[in-house]
């Protein structure tokens, strides 16, 4: 509508989404996730990252509806040497696959208005030129949360952690022995209640992979090894610090929940945050 058409008279127009009072009616949650974990081809490292961070992270993710939070991490060759487990790995395989990680949270109820769009509009981009030839999935995957754990009383919602600035992502994937519910227990009671506890790991979110499907088969690139299975869950821990320098708090976790029977880590790698706008660590990745 154009201003000048307003009349000054007229009531104003009913806003159904917010109360002037209160602000909006309803509380952003996410509900779902993209986890795109890709390598460059070597010798194309820095045009890689700017034309990921310049165009293809606004033009193919965040400009679309409902996408609310976006995020980039990095995986230098030290960090790469930290993943595990080396063989077998559900996630990286080989193990050292996959040097930067995207994630884009989507609201609560709008997971298919968003990857609907997403679908289309990157087949357009690749159509309009606006690909990256020069790159190899490692992971990319639809995710659903399930759960958020906190170390804290009064945290830092996992809603607004991608905004937060932590400085470190770990991704681990658990797949239990048995019945879910027993490792879902084991983790409230000691398993994450250890990893939190007088350390820089602040928050873990949970959740389930999405089967590949007609949307996602139709991708105009490989998308890297497959969902995680229809049991496993992935975590999400957010870091204050360099994940490196805890990362024996998650070897000791993978070998709690071994011990106990309940399940193992099928996959664990962390992650530095990218520093916007520079090329800091595109020279570290091999």
């Amino acid at each position: 509508m154009n201003p000048a058409d307003l009349n000054p008279e007229d009531p104003p127009m009913a806003d159904t989404t917010h109360d002037p009072e209160t602000g909006p009616m309803h509380p952003v949650r996410v509900g779902s996730m993209l986890y795109t974990l890709v390598d460059p081809e070597k010798g194309h490292e820095v045009a890689y990252n700017r034309w990921y961070e310049r165009d293809h992270y606004y033009g193919g993710c965040m400009t679309g509806p409902w996408c609310f939070a976006g995020s980039r991490w990095v995986a230098t060759r030290a960090l790469k040497d930290l993943r595990f487990p080396t063989e077998g790995n559900s996630v990286n395989d080989p193990s050292d696959r996959g040097s930067y990680l995207a994630i884009y949270w989507v609201e609560e109820g709008h997971h298919d208005d968003h990857f609907a769009w997403g679908a289309d509009q990157v087949v357009k981009l690749y159509m309009a030129g606006r690909g990256f030839q020069e790159r190899r999935h490692a992971h990319t995957v639809l995710y659903l949360h399930l759960s958020n754990h906190y170390r804290d009383p009064d945290p830092v919602p996992i809603d607004v952690a991608l905004d937060h600035g932590y400085a470190g992502l770990v991704s681990v994937v658990v797949e239990p022995s048995g019945e879910t519910g027993g490792s879902d227990a084991w983790m409230d009671a000691e398993g994450l209640p250890v990893l939190f506890a007088d350390g820089p790991v602040a928050a873990c979110a949970q959740w389930k992979a999405v089967p590949r499907d007609d949307m996602t088969n139709n991708a105009p690139m490989d998308l890297g090894s497959p969902p995680i299975g229809p049991d496993a869950t992935m975590q999400l821990f957010f870091v204050e610090d360099d994940p490196a320098a805890c990362w024996n708090r998650f070897v000791d976790y993978a070998a709690r929940l071994k011990a106990s029977g309940l399940g193992q880590v099928t996959s664990a790698a962390p992650f530095l945050r990218t520093v916007v706008g520079t090329d800091r660590y595109t020279d570290d990745l091999w």
